[in-house]
């Protein structure tokens, strides 16, 4: 992976470990599938201009937004909003990875070889040392949304992999302007009061849903399609585990959330595991995929 690409790697992790924080606080104030409404609706409107339909692509793309858009992002804040344990969310979030990981070896054919499987095995324990409290099960029903969010959610990424000639922000403005009608009629059927809710929000409120929209969606997410395209999912997926380990760090920096052995043991694990892929892959250049026009 060039330098730049894993620069763009830690941004994105950076910005999706505050945003759990953020969401967390978003759908504590607004029904979730308002909150994911207002996020879809803001990037679709940032992003309408660039707009265009892709014939023979058309049937893939929608799949990708219902997906990844409009039932990932449901099931996962829904499953956030009944959890009043965020750690057990986190690492219920990155079991998209795994699935992410699996799906491309058996539809894309993509390889992992042995140094691969070992950093990944590495990363992913790490998140089950920082996230994993007796206690986790007692959110049973949320974490099952979640974790049904993140098959989903894997599941449009394999096919968005497959896409070609498709712009990372052109794909994002896609899954906005499909997600959001179908979120909008959800959320009258299904969560009275909207519009009670809306003029009692504070700015707190709407700030956390800007920074979903703005640096979650139109930022971070567009970078993770622009790295997808271009490298391996195996390769790619992985290295976002790093986001839980920067939830942790802002929950112990701004919530007063408890520095344990166990974060610093299972943190310096991720790391490690993250580093391995990024270097098998160094030594290795020739595994990435060709980049898609963008």
């Amino acid at each position: 992976m060039a330098a730049k690409d894993i620069f763009l790697t830690l941004l994105i992790n950076l910005i999706w470990g505050f945003n759990v924080i953020v969401a967390k606080y978003g759908v504590g104030q607004i029904p979730p599938i308002l909150f994911t409404f207002l996020r879809f609706a803001i990037v679709a409107a940032i992003l309408l201009p660039v707009l265009r339909i892709h014939r023979g692509q058309m049937h893939a793309i929608i799949f990708v937004a219902i997906t990844t858009g409009c039932i990932h992002f449901t099931l996962t804040y829904k499953g956030l909003a009944m959890a009043a344990d965020v750690s057990s969310v986190a690492i219920a979030m990155q079991l998209g990875i795994p699935f992410a990981t699996v799906l491309s070896m058996v539809f894309l054919g993509e390889k992992i070889r042995l140094w691969r499987w070992l950093g990944l095995l590495m990363a992913f324990g790490g998140i089950m040392l920082i996230s994993f409290d007796p206690h986790v099960f007692a959110y049973r029903n949320a974490l099952f949304l979640v974790v049904l969010g993140s098959l989903f959610g894997a599941s449009g990424l394999l096919v968005a992999k497959k896409l070609k000639g498709v712009g990372v922000f052109e794909l994002q403005s896609w899954i906005a302007m499909i997600s959001w009608p179908l979120l909008l009629g959800m959320s009258l059927v299904t969560e009275p009061g909207q519009f009670a809710v809306l003029q009692q929000a504070d700015l707190l409120v709407w700030g956390a849903v800007l920074y979903t929209a703005l640096a979650a969606s139109v930022l971070a997410h567009s970078a993770m399609y622009y790295l997808i395209q271009r490298y391996d999912l195996s390769l790619v997926m992985p290295t976002f585990l790093l986001a839980t380990v920067f939830a942790v760090i802002f929950g112990v920096t701004m919530l007063d959330d408890q520095l344990t052995m166990r974060m610093m043991v299972g943190g310096s694990c991720t790391l490690l595991g993250v580093l391995l892929i990024l270097m098998r892959q160094v030594r290795k250049p020739g595994t990435a995929t060709p980049p898609a026009a963008t």
